[in-house]
């Protein structure tokens, strides 16, 4: 069976590599034509963001205080060990929410530097579309707003999905999290984390 985040991978592959191809067709000299790229840039980050705080809101309104209890793996090339978590189904989904405002917020000063300081103007289409199709692929939208049931790999915690080379490459084998009792004991004796998010 194909890993579903190796199937995203694919696909958004295809999708830059077409509109690539496509891109090299669009007259970026015409000033029209640029400030309609730049405005189709801008909405797709208008609805990604108002997405977000949908979902924010969403999360807000169910307040799900589920103990939710999972180790952590350290970070990669860190001697340090595993870090046992107990959180709430609420406290996990607000601290995913802000990671990914976070990462639309890096995507979009990325995307101004290579824009307005270095004129790169091609990536502005791949950037309209790319992160939209992702965002409606993430799993607090598929539970918060599509309303798929939070089972199977919809199941807290979410592994960490290792975008870009890391995931075409077979993910970040031995790094990931662990939700088994036994892990959890483990972790909670060693002593590193176990307390509470809030």
């Amino acid at each position: 069976m194909v890993n579903p985040q190796i199937a995203v991978d694919r696909t958004n592959l295809v999708i830059i590599l077409g509109m690539m191809q496509v891109s090299k067709k669009i007259p970026f000299d015409d000033p029209n034509v640029l400030n309609g790229v730049r405005a189709l840039y801008v909405v797709s980050n208008l609805i990604i963001v108002g997405i977000y705080l949908y979902t924010k809101m969403q999360i807000d309104k169910k307040r799900d205080m589920t103990v939710l209890k999972y180790v952590e793996p350290a970070p990669m090339g860190s001697t340090e060990e595993p870090k046992a978590v107990t959180t709430t189904v609420h406290a996990y989904d607000t601290s995913q929410l802000r990671g990914l405002f976070k990462s639309q917020l890096m995507g979009v000063g990325m995307m101004a530097v290579m824009h307005l300081y270095f004129k790169y103007t091609n990536p502005l289409l791949i950037q309209s579309i790319i992160p939209t199709k992702g965002c409606f692929e993430g799993n607090l939208v598929k539970v918060h707003v599509l309303g798929y049931p939070a089972s199977g790999d919809l199941k807290r915690p979410w592994k960490s999905s290792a975008g870009g080379m890391m995931g075409m490459m077979g993910g970040q084998g031995g790094n990931e999290i662990k939700t088994d009792k036994k892990s959890i004991e483990a972790a909670e004796r060693a002593g590193r984390g176990g307390a509470k998010e809030e």
